[in-house]
């Protein structure tokens, strides 16, 4: 969990691989309060935790899986922002998603720079009010949270352990994310 104020975690779990990360987003989402957003890859998609935040008036945004099966509702206006193909109100079609979400979606088409290059991507999310650009530009942001995952593991080194064991690894992450919080810490008060 990332604070957009200061651009630090709140919240990290670290783990080994044997769990599928979807199960991992419950523990993550277990506090967020009604109004919070919270912004999954595709690989969280689980229509059954969705639907739960959904409940509890949280607000989300995800890629859409490619084989997604759904039908459109209602197509909207894409707004002014060229970058926006398609925004449209979506209904899940397959028996299981439809089943744990049962609400209604929103799926916004739009463009996206990705290394230079304008890709076509689809996303979905269940506020239905926000902008096609915001639903998509707030996806984008999540891309912090990589570039965040990638300055630790070049600034701190973290692929040549001292140990090997689970124990040993965890506790060098640990430690690591630790000391990298605290120099991002103390650059943000420096400007701030």
């Amino acid at each position: 969990r990332l604070n957009l104020q200061s651009f630090l975690p709140a919240c990290a779990i670290i783990d080994t691989a044997r769990f599928h990360d979807a199960t991992k987003a419950r523990n993550v989402c277990a506090n967020l309060q009604a109004g919070e957003i919270v912004l999954f890859d595709k690989a969280y998609l689980d229509f059954l935790h969705l639907s739960e935040l959904t409940d509890r008036g949280v607000y989300w945004v995800s890629r859409a899986k490619q084989n997604m099966q759904y039908r459109v509702v209602e197509r909207r206006k894409t707004g002014s922002h060229g970058q926006v193909l398609r925004d449209e109100i979506i209904e899940l079609q397959s028996y299981n998603t439809s089943f744990f979400y049962p609400q209604q979606l929103r799926r916004v088409v739009a463009l996206v720079e990705v290394q230079g290059k304008d890709v076509e991507m689809a996303f979905l999310t269940n506020q239905l009010d926000w902008s096609a650009w915001t639903v998509a530009e707030l996806y984008r942001a999540r891309w912090d949270i990589e570039v965040f995952f990638k300055e630790i593991k070049q600034t701190l080194q973290l692929s040549d352990f001292l140990g090997h064991n689970a124990n040993a690894v965890q506790w060098q992450i640990w430690i690591g994310l630790v000391v990298h919080l605290i120099l991002r810490y103390l650059a943000f008060l420096s400007n701030w």
